[in-house]
């Protein structure tokens, strides 16, 4: 699969980092298909949208990350969802990963390691 096909939708309650994340994507070379404020409205979009990989901020207002995740893997086993957390571990990240979460992507967004990232949720490798 080209990185053009790969179709990514991001979640993050601030505009910057999702714009961050949107044109580092673009850059890299996949396709950003939607964006969502909160978990909320990335379950709401999921089905109409989807996407290989969710980029998924753990703290969110109204619905987190942690929850949101935990929906969409209901909604859809297959569904791939990264966390992205500036934190390297806590119980948060673990409680991700528990609800479902493929993996961790660590803020600030290095390109390298969203690309090594992606392919890993994809590959499973």
């Amino acid at each position: 699969m080209a990185l053009k096909d790969i179709r990514i939708m991001i979640v993050d309650d601030e505009v910057f980092f999702r714009q961050v994340l949107r044109d580092l994507l673009e850059k890299i070379g996949f396709t950003v298909v939607g964006e969502a404020g909160d978990g909320e409205e990335a379950v709401a979009k999921y089905p109409a949208l989807r996407p290989h990989v969710v980029i998924m901020d753990i703290y969110m207002p109204d619905k987190n990350g942690i929850d949101a995740t935990r929906e969409l893997v209901a909604l859809d086993g297959n569904a791939r969802v990264l966390v992205a957390s500036a934190s390297d571990f806590d119980s948060d990240t673990q409680a991700a990963l528990d609800a479902g979460a493929k993996a961790i992507l660590m803020k600030p967004f290095v390109p390298r390691e969203v690309y090594e990232a992606i392919r890993k949720v994809l590959t499973g490798k």
